[in-house]
Formats: C-alpha cells, structure tokens, sequence
C-alpha cells in the first residue's frame, strides 16, 4: 500500500527534490559575470577573491559575497565639479574635468573603500587637489590663448592623471584617462581677456600691415631699378637705330642734292601713293603738293630737262 502510494505521488516528490536542489545551489554558490570580481568575506574578514565563474559559499551569516565591476566608469566630480582655479600668474579660472577609471585590485579596494560611493568621495577630492596644483603651475596665457602653440592643456591632464594614478593605485583603482570638459573666465574678468585678445590680435595685425608695407617698398623700388636698366638699355638702342637711320638717309640726301627737282617729284609721288592705297574720289586744290601734279600743263624738270 505505502509502495503505491509513492509511485502515485512521484511526479509531487520529484518536483520537491528539484526544488530543494535549486535553493542548496543558491544558498551555496554564487555565480561572477565575466566582468565582475568579488570579495568574500567569513565572519566580516575578508578571505579570498573570485574571479568570473561559480563559486561555493557558505550561507549568511557565515559569508558574504561584495561583487566589484571592472568596467571603466566615468567621473566628473559631484560639489565644485565647476570652480575657480588660480594659475600660476593669479588669474582666476573656472575649470572642469572628468576622470575615467576602473577597479584593478578588488580586495585593496574592498579594504579601502568598500564601495563606489565612498571611493567617488575620495576621487572628487582627490581631483580637485591635484587640478588647483596643475593649474597653478601654468601661467593664463597657457591655458586660453588664440594660439595654439602656446596651449599647454595637454600637459596640464598628464600632470594631473599622473598624480591621480598615484594615489588611486594606493586604494585598487586604475586612473585610465584625464580630460578638461570645461573651461571658463568668472564675469569680473571676461572683459580684461578680451580686451586681452583684441590687442594681441591688433598687434599681429600692424605686424602683418608693416610686414606687407617692407615687402611692397622691396617690390618697388626692385621694379624702379628694372625699369631704370630697361630704360637704358631702350634708350641706346634707340640711339643707334637713329644712328643707323641717319647714316642711311644721309645716302640718299647725297644723291637728291644732284637733283633736287627728281627728288620733289619723287617724294610726291610716294605721298600720292600713301594716300590713294585703295580706289578713291577726292576733291582737292591742284595748287597744294603733291595734287599740284595733277594741274594741266605741270612740268617736272629732271636732270634731262636742264
């Protein structure tokens, strides 16, 4: 009877069975995401430090498990995140910056820290320390300026990750990255900087005008000097082209003086033929030269005629 009563609630008992497996497995192990670490603690006292897996435990309140994950996360400091900074030359500035870290030594950090919270507390303090001492070593000029050779913002977030680094490495954390979100000028002195920066940029400016200004006179007086030597050189080859010509017509005068009359004739002759290159009508006075050989009875003497 007691046999058939335990075939006929099987199902019932093998439920039961599953169900009290599954609660052992969950009141003795834990299971760690690949990017998760944990410290267990026995009795409060930390005792050992699980990687990614499952893990054996011993229930509450014999252990505790404290799960750490080591993602990067991202901070940008809780009060004063935005506050007055002193540079090096006594200028006021409003500064921001964000830090990007991790958690590389879970067991340091739990001893600690013992959680995000409180180690965030300590992070914002240590970031704002270390950004005033930044700052103060670099003069205003260094930090805003329209030039970007003369910016030393760079430097400035690996003095700071520098040091953060060596003070997060003494509690377990990684410092992987520093950066300046915000930069600012209070009220009182905004106007000064630009007044600043309208100079700097009037005085490049003269300089170029003035730089432009040499370069120009250099230009002109290089062309004057060019134009001097063409001048020159334009002016005697003028001189004996005039020479030349005057050699040539010096011939021809010396053959027109054996006949001055042909020489006339002949002169008319050329002025007709410059005037009357195509067919033309004209109305002219025979009385005038050269039309004056068109006037009946016009003799010409010629060297024949003497």
């Amino acid at each position: 009877m007691a046999t058939g009563n335990f075939f006929k609630h099987w199902p019932t008992i093998l439920l039961g069975v599953i169900v009290a497996a599954v609660l052992l497995v969950a009141v003795f192990s834990f299971q760690l995401n690949q990017t998760e670490s944990a410290v267990v603690t026995t009795f409060g006292r930390p005792t050992q430090v699980t990687e990614p897996g499952l893990h054996f435990r011993w229930p509450f309140p014999f252990q505790r498990i404290y799960r750490f994950d080591h993602r990067i996360r991202c901070f940008e400091g809780g009060s004063g995140k935005l506050e007055e900074t002193m540079t090096a030359d006594g200028q006021n500035i409003l500064v921001g910056i964000y830090v990007n870290y991790r958690i590389s030594d879970a067991e340091k950090f739990f001893k600690s820290m013992e959680n995000i919270t409180k180690a965030e507390a300590e992070l914002n303090s240590w970031m704002r320390g270390f950004k005033n001492a930044a700052f103060g070593q670099y003069r205003f000029n260094q930090v805003i300026n329209v030039d970007p050779k003369q910016m030393k913002l760079n430097e400035i977030q690996d003095k700071i990750r520098a040091d953060l680094s060596k003070r997060a490495g003494e509690f377990g954390m990684e410092v992987v990255s520093v950066g300046i979100n915000t930069i600012n000028v209070p009220k009182s002195i905004s106007e000064k900087v630009f007044e600043r920066m309208i100079q700097e940029r009037q005085r490049a400016a003269a300089e170029r005008l003035a730089e432009g200004e040499r370069e120009a006179k250099n230009i002109r007086i290089k062309a004057d000097s060019r134009k001097a030597i063409l001048l020159a050189d334009a002016e005697a080859a003028a001189k004996e082209i005039r020479a030349k010509g005057d050699a040539e017509a010096a011939q021809y005068y010396a053959v027109f003086k054996q006949n001055p009359e042909l020489a006339e004739f002949l002169r008319k002759l050329d002025s007709l033929r410059s005037v009357m290159k195509n067919r033309t009508t004209l109305v002219l006075d025979t009385d005038v030269a050269p039309f004056n050989l068109f006037k009946p009875g016009a003799e010409v003497l010629t060297p024949a005629a003497k």
